[in-house]
C-alpha cells in the first residue's frame, strides 16, 4: 500500500505531521487547569497561515478527554450566546435536563414547548442559571472562537462574559483571528479587559525542528533539510507545503517542480488574499522592497525618492499584518518565504 503524505495544507485540520508549538500550548493549557484563577480570556494572532486554527485543535484534543472540561466550538459571526446554549443543550446530558426541568427556552429555538413554564426573559439569564448548574457539577466552560472579527453579536457576547467572570463562574474563552482583526476588537469601546486579556502571536517555527523534521520524514542529507528549513522562513503553512511537494515528487534535492508547486499553494491560499487586502500604497512599496530579501530603510527611501513621513504609514500596516520585519531598527526584511518571488511573478504577468 502506497504511503500517505504526512504534511497537509488544508486549513482547519491537524496535519498528521506537524510541528507542536509544546510550550505556548503548555503555557495556555496549565493556565486553564490552575486551582488559582489568574486569566480567563486569551488571544491568538498571526497572520493566514501560521497554525491559529492548529493550536486551536490542539488544546482542544488537549483536553477533551478531561472530565472536567465541558468545551464548545462557535461561530464569531452568529448569535453566539444562542449557539452556546443551544449547544450546551444538545451535547451536555445533564444540561439538557436541567433545561427541560427549569425552563422554555422554544421561543430560541431550545428544548421543549412546555406551556406550564414561562418563557424565559432573556438568554443571557438562561446562561447565568446554567454557568450556576455547571458550578454544581464542579465542571469548567472553556469557548473557542477562530477567525474572529468584529460583529456586533461577538462584541455582545464578550461584553456578557465579562459579567460571567465578575460571578466568579469558571468560563473561559479563547479566540484566534488576524493581527488587525483581534486589534479591532481590543479597541472596542467598553472592552478593556479583552484588551488586557493575553495575546499570544503564533511566531515562527523553529528552524532547527524543521530541519530535523525533514530529515526523519522525507530522508533527506542534512544540508538538503536546512536549506529547505530555512527555506520555509519557520511560516507553519510553507512547512507544510515543502514537506507536502517533496514528499509527492520523492525528490531528494529542492527541484524546480517542488518551488512551482510550493509557490502555487501559496499564492492560491495565502498570498493572493493578503495581496488584495493591501492599499495600493502599500504595493507600490512593495514592489520595491521585494527586489530584495531584504534591504535599508535609507535604501528603499532612496530608490523611492520618497521621505520618512511618506514611509511610516505603510510601514506600520506591513508590519501589522506580518509581511515584513521591522524589529531591527532601520531595516526591512520580508518575512513571509518566497513572498519576493510572488510578487516578482505578479510583476511578470502585468508586463505580459
Amino acid at each position: 500500500m502506497k504511503a500517505r503524505c504526512p504534511y497537509a495544507i488544508n486549513f482547519g485540520r491537524i496535519p498528521n505531521q506537524y510541528i507542536s508549538r509544546s510550550l505556548l500550548m503548555e503555557d495556555i493549557i496549565d493556565t486553564l487547569n490552575s486551582n488559582i484563577v489568574e486569566d480567563q480570556a486569551f488571544k491568538l494572532t498571526g497572520i493566514r497561515g501560521t497554525g491559529k486554527t492548529v493550536m486551536l485543535s490542539s488544546i482542544e484534543k488537549e483536553l477533551k478527554d478531561d472530565d472536567d472540561w465541558i468545551i464548545v466550538d462557535l461561530k464569531p459571526d452568529c448569535d453566539i450566546t444562542n449557539e452556546l446554549v443551544a449547544n450546551l443543550y444538545t451535547e451536555i446530558p445533564f444540561v439538557t435536563k436541567f433545561i427541560d426541568a427549569n425552563f422554555n427556552l422554544s421561543a430560541f429555538g431550545i428544548g421543549l414547548n412546555i406551556s406550564s413554564k414561562s418563557p424565559a426573559a432573556s438568554l443571557d439569564v438562561a446562561l447565568d442559571k446554567l454557568m450556576t448548574e455547571i458550578v454544581k457539577r464542579k465542571k469548567k466552560l472553556l469557548i473557542l472562537i477562530d477567525e474572529a472579527r468584529k460583529t456586533d453579536a461577538l462584541i455582545d457576547f464578550i461584553q456578557g462574559f465579562q459579567i460571567l467572570i465578575r460571578r466568579d463562574f469558571p468560563i473561559y474563552l479563547i479566540i484566534a483571528g488576524l493581527y488587525e482583526d483581534i486589534e479591532c476588537i481590543e479597541n472596542t469601546d467598553g472592552l478593556t479587559f479583552f484588551l488586557r486579556a493575553p495575546k499570544y502571536e503564533m511566531t515562527p517555527l523553529n528552524i532547527g525542528i524543521i530541519k530535523e523534521d525533514y530529515k526523519k520524514t522525507l530522508n533527506l542529507s542534512d544540508d538538503v533539510a536546512y536549506e529547505l528549513a530555512v527555506m520555509t522562513k519557520g511560516y507553519a503553512f510553507a512547512y507544510q507545503a515543502f514537506g507536502k511537494y517533496m514528499w509527492e515528487e520523492k525528490a531528494k534535492t529542492i527541484t524546480p517542480m517542488v518551488l512551482a508547486k510550493v509557490d502555487e499553494a501559496l499564492a492560491v491560499k495565502v498570498y493572493d488574499k493578503i495581496w488584495s487586502e493591501l492599499t495600493e500604497k502599500d504595493k507600490w512599496y512593495m514592489n520595491f522592497i521585494a527586489q530584495k530579501e531584504s534591504m535599508s530603510a535609507t535604501e528603499l527611501l532612496e530608490i523611492t525618492k520618497k521621505k520618512h513621513n511618506d514611509w511610516s504609514e505603510p510601514r506600520k500596516r506591513l508590519i501589522e499584518k506580518g509581511i515584513i520585519d521591522g524589529s531591527t531598527r532601520g531595516m526591512i526584511v520580508l518575512k513571509l518565504p518566497r513572498f519576493k518571488d510572488y510578487i516578482n511573478n505578479l510583476r511578470l504577468y502585468q508586463i505580459n
